[in-house]
């Protein structure tokens, strides 16, 4: 048996190498279950073969009997934790606060918003991956406009290089964790929103796990890495994403969500490019105002999602041109052989 245990071991790491999702990752192990059940009923318990590996064929279905059983427990936790939380009473009973009334009239007011808006994006729940240049803007632009909870993940800390355009950081705040400088700039312009700091690096282990309690991801990272590795978990969960990218003078956002029939972000970017095609900042510099403008534009996205108002940029790439002053938007597509949506 233990054989066959390694085996499995060994497709689980095969996969998390080649950054198989993890439903791959258990069919390839079903493969290999009912591989070993198939020789056992053929061939009988008493083959050499067989005998070699050890155990039998009822050691064999208790323990598929006992992963069946954990991955539904699993499964139904999860079931209870979603209904917890929709029916778990929101602050201040739903109501606004005198103080809230006030702070957010000039939306309250927009007809596209009003309090019904207002009061969607105060029950809502945003996930901002990345606290850097884009991360700064979106941030502090979502606290202030009253979104009730707020993540926030990075592994990062605050340098003095990041605070020519990360807005969010201040000087006296130089190597405080990101995370952390971001939740104490937020609470301090609005203290009635809830932020959740996540001070890591985001992987496939624990993607998924904090995306399912937000209604909303903004990416906001520099990576293509990352930015797939957003893109899966996203698609997956079925959440709305919203992406910029910024890179000298130019940037570009986009809402990515094929659940309502619109490209996932590897739909539009398949394959990262070729090394030194895309530098990063460091070796290519950016504009100060730069990641500040596209990440305001990712917080508007993200108020627009959240309180129903206006015309989403899903399935539209908008690029900005700030050298010139120029704007251009973009009609895109689903593929349907996109690898992770098609």
């Amino acid at each position: 048996m233990i054989w066959v245990l390694a085996i499995a071991v060994g497709f689980w790491w095969l996969g998390h190498w080649l950054r198989a999702p993890f439903a791959a990752r258990w069919l390839m192990i079903a493969i290999l279950y009912v591989a070993v059940l198939s020789a056992y009923l053929v061939l009988g318990q008493s083959n050499a073969w067989l005998v070699a590996l050890g155990g039998s064929l009822v050691e064999w279905l208790l323990l598929g009997g006992a992963i069946v059983l954990v991955l539904i427990y699993r499964r139904v936790l999860a079931i209870l934790r979603t209904r917890a939380r929709q029916r778990a009473p929101q602050k201040s009973g739903g109501l606004f606060s005198p103080g809230e009334v006030e702070r957010t009239a000039r939306h309250i007011v927009l007809h596209e918003i009003g309090g019904a808006g207002q009061a969607r994006l105060k029950r809502a729940r945003v996930l901002v991956v990345g606290a850097g240049g884009l991360g700064s803007a979106a941030l502090q632009y979502l606290a202030a406009c009253g979104v009730g909870t707020i993540g926030v993940i990075d592994d990062d800390i605050v340098e003095n290089s990041n605070l020519q355009r990360q807005v969010i950081h201040t000087d006296a705040r130089i190597g405080m964790a990101k995370v952390f400088s971001a939740q104490a700039a937020m609470q301090a312009q609005n203290p009635q929103v809830s932020v959740r700091p996540y001070r890591r690096r985001l992987t496939d282990e624990n993607a998924r796990g904090i995306f399912e309690d937000y209604d909303l991801i903004l990416d906001g990272t520099d990576n293509f890495e990352t930015r797939y590795l957003v893109n899966r978990t996203c698609v997956a969960l079925g959440k709305p994403l919203i992406a910029a990218a910024i890179s000298q003078w130019e940037g570009q956002i986009s809402t990515y969500h094929p659940a309502s029939n619109g490209p996932c972000y590897q739909c539009v970017f398949p394959q990262a490019p070729a090394l030194g095609l895309a530098p990063p900042c460091a070796e290519a510099g950016v504009l100060g105002p730069l990641p500040g403008v596209l990440g305001a534009m990712m917080a508007a996205e993200a108020v627009k999602e959240l309180a129903q108002a206006g015309k989403s940029l899903c399935g539209r790439l908008m690029i900005y041109d700030a050298l010139y002053g120029e704007n251009r938007v973009i009609s895109l597509k689903r593929d349907p052989d996109c690898a992770v949506c098609g």
